[in-house]
């Protein structure tokens, strides 16, 4: 069993700081930016995981506009240049680098420099390459009981760092961390509200986390099937074994030997279903369910609220998550 291995995206060596927040004010040196006409702080999110840190922790001190709208891929996102150029008037841009490379490639070109990249605010993970199934060796902390046992798994479609740190309650929350003192520093005038609504996001963040733990401890089985290997964190946290259809590309395709390998999985570890989301094509996830016998259900890895989202915001749809990993993994 091979171990993963931590990529220290910056020099973290511990709690969230002011440092680790790429953040300059518009147009100056003072960290006060320059507000929109309604006083309120204008902030750009990249995407759904990031547009919501925005509005919980800016609430009424903020003006939040995101580049992608609801049923769009993030992925697959690509650029207007009224939107190129909304980026470069945002007083605050929320991104996580890896996800949308055409967000990526503006911020670049563009040269803005009031960026927070999430991606910087906790340490990411590597989760192998390709179909060679490198496995998590470790879960995490108190929920560790199937450690050695039992660990995450993913099959990313290339190398490199798996972005998907918001289906993490724990890292999400230091993430929400960083964004906070991002904010503090973008509008020091309200730097309390910014702190007490991050704290309030932190805590229900925590209560989540004890939901999955204990939701997840005493199960059938440890292993879920997934389209989207999405879930890598949230396998590896709880100590449980996701094995993805695809990779980390959720436009990706199987070959054929990794559709035997999972229907083997299947039968082996008494998988039960087989999870597919809500803005890509469900069809390989049914295929393979019809051939092996298995039910489907949603697993959403929460990259857009859409109406067939199981629920109105990140906590609910992460509720309805946790039922569907608790039917399908058999919890007691």
């Amino acid at each position: 069993m091979n171990v993963r291995r931590l990529i220290p995206v910056t020099a973290l060596t511990g709690a969230v700081a002011l440092g680790l927040v790429t953040l300059s004010a518009c147009g100056g040196t003072s960290d006060a930016a320059d507000k929109g006409s309604d006083g309120k702080l204008d902030v750009v999110a990249s995407f759904y995981p990031m547009q919501f840190l925005a509005e919980r922790i800016g609430g009424d001190r903020v003006s939040v506009q995101t580049l992608t709208k609801p049923g769009v891929e993030p992925h697959d996102l690509e650029l207007k240049p009224r939107q190129i150029g909304r980026l470069e008037d945002a007083d605050v841009i929320l991104y996580l680098k890896g996800v949308q490379p055409a967000v990526d490639e503006a911020i670049e070109q563009t040269g803005v420099k009031n960026t927070v990249d999430a991606a910087t605010l906790t340490e990411l993970e590597e989760h192998g390459s390709g179909e060679d199934h490198a496995h998590g060796g470790e879960s995490a902390g108190e929920h560790a009981e199937h450690e050695g046992e039992h660990g995450g798994h993913d099959h990313g479609s290339e190398a490199g760092a798996d972005p998907h740190i918001w289906l993490d309650p724990v890292k999400y929350a230091e993430v929400a961390k960083g964004v906070g003192a991002a904010l503090k520093k973008a509008d020091p005038d309200h730097a309390a509200d910014y702190q007490k609504n991050t704290d309030a996001l932190v805590k229900q963040l925590g209560d989540l986390d004890t939901a999955f733990a204990q939701g997840l401890k005493n199960t059938s089985t440890r292993t879920f099937i997934t389209t989207h290997s999405a879930f890598g964190y949230l396998a590896e946290r709880y100590a449980l074994d996701q094995e993805g259809i695809k990779g980390l590309d959720p436009e990706s395709e199987p070959s054929p030997a990794r559709i035997k390998e999972l229907q083997d999985k299947a039968r082996k570890e008494k998988v039960s279903t087989v999870f597919f989301e809500t803005l890509a094509s469900d069809r390989t996830a049914k295929t393979l369910a019809k051939d092996t016998g298995l039910k489907t259900d949603v697993l959403d890895p929460l990259e857009g609220i859409t109406d067939r989202s199981e629920g109105d915001d990140y906590f609910e749809v992460m509720q309805a998550n946790l039922a569907a990993l608790k039917t399908a993994l058999g919890a007691k």
